[in-house]
């Protein structure tokens, strides 16, 4: 299956995947981060910030990406980046991408960060970071991997920070966390537990929730668009849109962006993965899309969370 890599004008590799439907998803080596992902419609389904700062080694605000080996704001970690390193590094494409078995009548691509001299003074841990992109009619599938290639244990937290392209996002809502415990982060991290039939946004929202089911539903009411994200290995979703005053204040982010993205994250932050020498941690995300009536009442939520994987 087609995988062109490209030079482009700003110095960055790409990695173009196409499938015979006619989908497509871009992923760059800097950071190992998946920019696009259009359906057969050639519509954008991720989001991608009006003021994303393209020059390393500045992140790229929107698409997918990749948070390791640790968050700041859940823990005191000294000069870590606020979100780990991951994403602020070249990659490299994956030449022997074992035990995975090769994507046969897929799209896909095996890419790979090893720690180097410079991560190992602020982060003294060897390790190979792994990641398969995979692209087929109407889903995109992302298995993350982490092997300890030291002598000693590690732990670290991971995330796929998803970055959803939506309509309107008073007019989105979120299912499958409901009756969860979360962390409220614009409420000193305190715990609760969410009461709400289904997430919904009015206001900044900063949440991480916990011990998450393996699908949640983003139903998209005015593009009667529903994306269901399913993962495994990452127990955790945080939840988060800057709303218009956070907004302006973030550099990297257009005033009006935050009306048109929501951020779903797949997640371990409460429990940190702790790895010996030569063991290796494997998550796996999917994300479909499928259309939906919401506002004709004939989507069942159900089916949505349930029904089609």
């Amino acid at each position: 299956m087609p995988m062109n890599l490209v030079h482009d004008v700003d110095g960055l590799h790409r990695i173009i995947l196409t499938e015979p439907t006619g989908s497509s998803a871009e992923v760059l080596l800097y950071g190992g981060q998946v920019v696009s992902w259009k359906n057969e419609r050639r519509e954008e389904l991720l989001f991608m910030s009006s003021k994303a700062n393209w020059k390393p080694p500045r992140a790229i605000r929107g698409g997918i990406p990749i948070c390791f080996p640790q968050l700041l704001q859940f823990g005191n970690l000294g000069s870590l980046e606020q979100h780990g390193f991951a994403r602020n590094r070249m990659w490299s494409l994956d030449s022997d991408p074992s035990p995975l078995p090769p994507a046969n009548n897929q799209s896909s691509v095996d890419l790979i960060l090893k720690s180097t001299e410079e991560d190992l003074k602020i982060w003294p841990r060897c390790f190979e970071l792994r990641l398969r992109v995979t692209l087929s009619a109407g889903r995109l599938t992302l298995i993350p991997r982490v092997r300890n290639t030291d002598n000693k244990a590690f732990s670290f937290m991971f995330t796929l920070c998803n970055y959803f392209s939506v309509s309107d996002i008073s007019e989105v809502r979120v299912e499958g966390l409901e009756t969860l415990d979360y962390f409220d982060n614009l409420n000193n991290r305190q715990r609760f537990t969410e009461q709400a039939d289904a997430i919904t946004f009015d206001g900044e929202f900063e949440r991480v929730y916990l011990s998450t089911p393996t699908k949640i539903a983003i139903i998209d009411h005015e593009k009667k668009r529903t994306f269901e994200l399913w993962k495994d290995g990452m127990p955790d979703a945080v939840v988060w849109n800057p709303w218009d005053k956070k907004a302006k204040a973030l550099q990297d982010l257009g005033d009006e962006d935050y009306q048109s993205m929501l951020c779903v994250d797949s997640a371990v932050i409460e429990t940190p993965i702790i790895l010996k020498p030569f063991e290796e941690w494997k998550g796996r995300q999917e994300i479909s899309t499928v259309s939906s009536s919401y506002c004709s009442g004939q989507l069942d939520p159900r089916k949505v969370l349930y029904g089609f994987h």
